[in-house]
Order: structure tokens, then C-alpha cells, then sequence
């Protein structure tokens, strides 16, 4: 799969293909021309009150896993679309705001689809 995962806060490079930010909130302190965003996909991103349940506690990290995955099963139509976007391009980056590295979202998302 060519998916690959990164920061938004990182720079923008040309290896990134097809940027896709997976976060529900816009990053704090990122513009619309500094995110270069191809896509903002918010509605793949954890619900609202799961997001606040998890509060990127690591401690939560499994917790989250498994209920997040279980939201993006009945999440199909946004799935779908992702699945969609990443056999159109040759590479894609999901984006995401947390400074966490190994527990987020777009970690989530990326082995989802690998199922």
C-alpha cells in the first residue's frame, strides 16, 4: 500500500503525492496555503466524543483502537472514498496534527485499509 503518514506541521515535499489531512479540528497555527492540501477529509476522522475520550492518553491506545476501528466500519462511504483516492494516485500522505507519533488516528486509518 502507498500509504504513507506524516505531520502537518512537517514541510511540504514533492514525495508526499496526494496530501489528505484525516484530522476532525483544523491544526492550530497552520494557514490553507501552508497545509497544501489536496483533500480534508474530516469525516474519516474519530468522532468527536471518542477524541475526547482518548485525549491522546497512551494508556488508551488499544482502547482507542479498537473502538475507532469499529467506528470506520460503519464509516464506509468515507472509507470507500479513501480506498478510491489511494489506487488514482501513486503515492498519498495521510496528515495529522498530534505530536504523537505511534498513537493517532491516521495510524489507525492506514492499518484499517490494509485489512
Amino acid at each position: 500500500m502507498k500509504v504513507h503518514l506524516k505531520r502537518i506541521y512537517d514541510e511540504t515535499t514533492e514525495e508526499d503525492g496526494f496530501r489528505i489531512l484525516v484530522d476532525r479540528l483544523w491544526p492550530r497555527g497552520v494557514s490553507k496555503e501552508k497545509a497544501n492540501l489536496d483533500l480534508w477529509l474530516k469525516e474519516i476522522a474519530p468522532s468527536t466524543e471518542l477524541r475526547k475520550w482518548f485525549n491522546h492518553d497512551a494508556k488508551k491506545w488499544t482502547g482507542f483502537q479498537r473502538k475507532y476501528k469499529t467506528e470506520l466500519s460503519k464509516n464506509l462511504e468515507y472509507v470507500t472514498m479513501l480506498e478510491t483516492l489511494i489506487k488514482k494516485n501513486k503515492r498519498v500522505t495521510l496528515l495529522y496534527a498530534t505530536r504523537d507519533e505511534e498513537h493517532n488516528e491516521a495510524i489507525v486509518i492506514k492499518h484499517f485499509l490494509s485489512r
